[in-house]
């Protein structure tokens, strides 16, 4: 259902990388791995459409991701570094907040149980601004839990956890990948997710 097709990634008059081919089906899993400033993150960014390519196309159900912008972003959640959330929100404001901007209404017991999965509950009630950095990308990742798109496609989303929240947030892709949904990831660390196809796309630079 995505496909990327001879993708280039130029930055300034550097090249980072060029002929980046695949498809992803339903199900399916995208390792996106390469040394810091081969551009990992500026792939992502091309497959959300946030950054244009320099050659190539991006294709959700055989039609370039811009002609398909409606039907793409409403199948889309995209974890970038940045965490998404406003600080003067609590927690359980701000995943309730996104959430309807996906066009998801979400209970107050929906988040607070999101937030329970990710071992964050007790700042539920918190503004943003006082959590920690690790607080707050706790919070953005449970979104994971209330999100009901097809592809998701995350930055670095185990890095800053310990071990068992990496363990709860593979079982949480698993489940969304078992469940006929796509994932496409980067990450530094050797994580088991359970796939029914996966595939390794290393950059180099």
């Amino acid at each position: 259902m995505l496909a990327a097709q001879g993708l280039a990634c130029l930055r300034g008059d550097r090249l980072l990388f060029k002929n980046v081919s695949f498809d992803l089906q339903s199900g399916g899993l995208l390792y996106v791995l390469g040394e810091n400033g081969s551009g990992k993150s500026s792939l992502l960014r091309m497959l959300c459409g946030l950054l244009t390519p320099e050659d190539g196309a991006v294709l959700w159900q055989g039609n370039k991701i811009k002609q398909a912008a409606e039907s793409y972003l409403s199948n889309l959640t995209y974890l970038g570094h940045l965490n998404g959330l406003k600080d003067d929100l609590s927690a359980l404001e701000n995943l309730q907040t996104n959430a309807r901007l996906a066009g998801n209404n979400v209970s107050d017991a929906s988040a607070l149980a999101a937030l329970t999965a990710i071992g964050i509950a007790r700042c539920a009630h918190l503004p943003a601004r006082v959590l920690s950095q690790g607080q707050k990308r706790r919070v953005a990742l449970a979104g994971l839990w209330l999100a009901k798109t097809k592809l998701w496609i995350l930055d670095e989303p185990f890095a800053a956890l310990d071990v068992a929240s990496v363990e709860v947030l593979a079982t949480r892709i698993s489940e969304h990948l078992a469940h006929g949904g796509m994932a496409i990831l980067t990450t530094h660390q050797d994580v088991a997710v359970n796939a029914q196809s996966t595939q390794t796309l290393r950059l180099s630079k």
